[in-house]
Parts: structure tokens; C-alpha cells; sequence
């Protein structure tokens, strides 16, 4: 392998040639060489946004000339491109304020600049960093992905979740099945009902999670080192912020308390709760899908789901529910998420936050699991969800709950004795009520109609 020799305040570093990175991220792939887990791809889209954007705002501002502001401009472009993926290799286990992962941005932009633009001169630190620090630049591009993320991934795929629910809804409002509450059976409900009991829990984690976001979208830019701003121009942060919502579509604005900015990361940790209460509800409406269809002729059997590939290496002909069990792993890691960016939170030592890149790691993929996992859902799963209308109407009939109705009119304790006679001598209810001589034949059939009872 062929190097160079690229230098920083602590002396050369041989960097190889054909990557456009500089001493400091080298120094970091060499001092932390632990696991496999990189900065998410979405922070550090979010990163170049930010560049781009800071470059624009010290031009306005005066303070870069307009060939260097350009140039810087241009590689961020590319890089929000996606040209240069292998130059961001920096692992998430590094410094907790995010400083190399800054750095790395910083070398590959100044270097990327100078190729395409051999004529201009550029720093990684006095003109790419200008005005900035890692310590409010990491905190504004982990804001900056989720929110880019959960507006342009997450929040497209629950509403498409919820427009197969609608769907669903329609094609099956006049089929009415047993209800069940404690895993075992209740009273009737329209299957229709059910699922709108699912399209609500998307609806309710949608508002939520949208609703937390906005909490991220206020910025540290600005706060530079500790909060106080130093050596970042007055109104840099309002410009920054304005050029990232032009870019993104977005809105951004800068945070009023730099120093709350810098070292809180309370609204990582509400957005990740809303999150994990997404993920609670699809680990609800999976577990209720994987029930309904169990089976195929010894179990519930009430619905029949896709079916997508071979169950089993032994048992010939057998299919699983695989997509509620990917969407329930899905959940799971979601919550254990959860947990660490809570912890992680917690670390906020006098002005800085240093457990930040483990915080957008773990945000960035229960966002993006999530996502994925819905769209995956949806698409092999919910949409080609069938009612089995005999075996709900045979569960229904079967029921003994359907006892509830006669409460009111043979009393709450006689009805009891129904319940259990017909279950003790395994009749129907219809039968049990008959031999105690509650009501007539024609009197319980125009009492017990499932279709009053929805």
C-alpha cells in the first residue's frame, strides 16, 4: 500500500494514499480498533449538510472568502451524494464528544476541495471547522439525522402500515368474531374494529414520535466549545440554521441554550421513548397477527397471512409466520436501545455530553429498523391479510361469552351457571339455558345476537 505523510499538531502520520482523510482520523482508526460498528451513514450525511451549511454562513458573514466557501460547498455536495462512502471508517467506540468523526469530515471535505479545486487553498480547522467546534457540531448532526430520518423513512412507512389498515377496515366491517382478553375468549367485536384497535396504536405512535422530534430540531451550532460561543460570529447560529433547513427541507432553528445543548441530550431520550412506544404497539399488533393465523388447523386459525418461504428443514409443508417474528425482533432491539441512549444520556459531565456517538448508533438504528421493518411488514405480511369468515363464525357460535347479553335479562349469577354448566358438560350455551329453564328457545335466540353485541 502506498502513503503519504499528513501531519497535525502532534507531528506525521502516514495516511494512505489513495483515501482523502488526514493525520487525525488515521490516528483514530489506529488507536480505536474496536468492534465493528461505524458512524451512521445518516449522521454523517447530516455532517456534510452541516458543513456545507457553516461554509455558507461564514461567507455571509465575511469571514471565508468566496473561492474557499465554494470549494468546501461543492465536496459537501458530493459527499451528500454518497461518492465518497469508504472515507468516514471512524468506529462508534472513539471519543464520546464525536471530535475524530468531526475531524475525519473536516480532513476528507479540505482534501476533497483541494482536488477538485487545486487553485484554492483549505484546512480542515481554519476554514471547514471555522466557527464551530466537535462539541457543537456532533450534537447538531445527530439531531439533524433523526430528525431527516423519522421525517423522511420512519413516519412514510407507519403511514403506509396505516393505509393497509384502512384497506383492511372496509374489506372486513360486516364480519363479526369472539373477542378475546386475557388469551381467552369475550364478547364479539367486528374484525373491522380489531383492526382499527391496530391503525389507532400507529396513528397515536405517530403523533408522538412527531411531537418528540421537534424537540430536535433546536441546534447547539453556535455554542462552539462549552455553550458561551466563542470565536463563532454573532448570528452564525440563525445563518447556519437557516442554510441546514434550505438544504434539508427541514425546518432547524438554533437552540437558545447553548449550554443546555451542549450537555443534555434529554430530547434523544424523548424521541427514543415515543420510539419505544412504536415498537411496543407492533410488537402488539405482530403477536396479535402470529395468534390469529396459528395454526393451520390446530390453532386459532382465524386469519390466513402470506406465505412466503419454507418454515422448516424437517417438516415438509410447514409455514411460519416469519415477518411478525422479524418485526417482534425489530421491537426488541428497539427498547434495549432504548436503554443505553437513557444511560448514555445520563453522562452529561459539567458542559458536555460524551457518550454521543453511541447515542445517534443506537437512535439512528432503531430508526432505521423500524422503518425497515415496517415497510418489510407491510409488503410480505399485513397486506395480504385474510379473514378465515367460517372459523370466526364457528369460534363466535362456540363461544360461551356470548353469555354476557343475558346478564340483563336472566341476572349476572344465573348467567354464571349457564356458562359453567355448558362448559362443564361441553354443550352449547344454547342448550345449558334451556335445561335450566331460563328462557325459551325463541326467547334466547332473540336475546343472544352477535350482531347487537359489536
Amino acid at each position: 500500500m502506498e502513503y503519504r505523510i499528513e501531519h497535525d499538531t502532534m507531528g506525521e502520520v502516514k495516511v494512505p494514499a489513495d483515501h482523502f482523510w488526514g493525520a487525525q482520523t488515521e490516528r483514530s482508526l489506529e488507536n480505536f480498533r474496536i468492534g465493528t460498528e461505524t458512524i451512521p451513514r445518516e449522521v454523517i450525511f447530516a455532517f456534510a449538510v452541516l458543513k456545507s451549511a457553516a461554509a455558507g454562513a461564514n461567507l455571509k458573514l465575511g469571514k471565508l472568502a468566496k473561492d474557499k466557501a465554494e470549494a468546501i460547498i461543492d465536496a459537501c455536495e458530493d459527499i451528500m451524494d454518497n461518492k465518497y462512502p469508504e472515507e468516514f471508517p471512524l468506529k462508534v467506540w472513539q471519543t464520546g464528544s464525536g471530535t475524530q468523526s468531526n475531524m475525519n469530515m473536516n480532513e476528507v471535505i479540505a482534501h476533497v476541495a483541494v482536488h477538485d479545486h487545486p487553485e484554492v487553498s483549505i484546512h480542515p480547522n481554519d476554514h471547514v471547522n471555522m466557527s464551530q467546534s466537535s462539541n457543537d457540531t456532533f450534537p447538531t448532526a445527530m439531531n439533524m439525522a433523526a430528525v431527516i430520518a423519522i421525517h423522511e423513512n420512519l413516519i412514510p412507512a407507519v403511514d403506509t402500515l396505516i393505509e393497509t389498515f384502512k384497506r383492511l377496515e372496509k374489506e372486513n366491517e360486516d364480519i363479526i368474531k369472539i373477542g378475546r382478553t386475557h388469551l381467552q375468549d369475550a364478547v364479539p367485536l367486528r374484525f373491522s374494529q380489531e383492526i382499527y384497535g391496530w391503525r389507532g396504536m400507529l396513528e397515536e405512535s405517530k403523533a408522538q414520535i412527531i411531537e418528540a422530534s421537534a424537540h430536535l430540531r433546536k441546534l447547539a451550532i453556535g455554542g462552539t466549545a462549552v455553550g458561551t460561543g466563542l470565536n463563532c460570529p454573532e448570528g452564525f447560529d440563525r445563518i447556519c440554521c437557516e442554510e441546514i433547513s434550505s438544504i434539508t427541507g427541514q425546518e432547524f432553528k438554533p437552540s437558545e441554550n447553548k449550554f443546555h445543548a451542549l450537555t443534555s441530550k434529554d430530547g434523544y431520550v424523548y424521541v427514543s421513548g415515543a420510539l419505544k412506544g412504536l415498537a411496543a404497539n407492533l410488537m402488539k399488533i405482530a403477536n396479535d397477527v402470529r395468534w390469529l393465523a396459528n395454526g393451520p388447523r390446530c390453532g386459532l386459525g382465524e386469519i390466513s397471512i402470506p406465505e412466503n418461504e419454507p418454515g422448516s428443514s424437517i417438516m415438509p409443508g410447514k409455514v411460519n409466520p416469519t415477518q411478525c417474528e422479524s418485526m417482534t425482533m425489530v421491537a426488541i432491539q428497539v427498547m434495549g436501545n432504548d436503554a443505553t441512549i437513557g444511560i448514555g444520556a445520563s453522562q452529561g459531565n459539567f458542559e458536555l455530553n460524551v457518550f454521543m456517538p453511541v447515542l445517534a448508533y443506537n437512535m439512528m438504528q432503531s430508526i432505521r429498523l423500524l422503518a425497515d421493518g415496517i415497510v418489510s411488514f407491510d409488503r410480505n405480511c399485513a397486506s395480504g391479510i385474510k379473514a378465515k369468515k367460517d372459523k370466526m363464525e364457528e369460534n363466535l357460535r362456540n363461544s360461551l361469552m356470548l353469555v354476557t347479553c343475558l346478564s340483563p335479562v336472566i341476572g349476572y349469577e344465573n348467567a354464571a351457571k349457564c356458562a359453567h354448566k355448558a362448559f362443564e358438560e361441553n354443550t352449547t350455551l344454547r342448550e345449558a339455558v334451556l335445561s335450566l329453564g331460563f328462557l325459551t328457545g325463541e326467547q334466547y335466540d332473540e336475546t343472544v345476537r352477535p350482531e347487537k353485541m359489536v
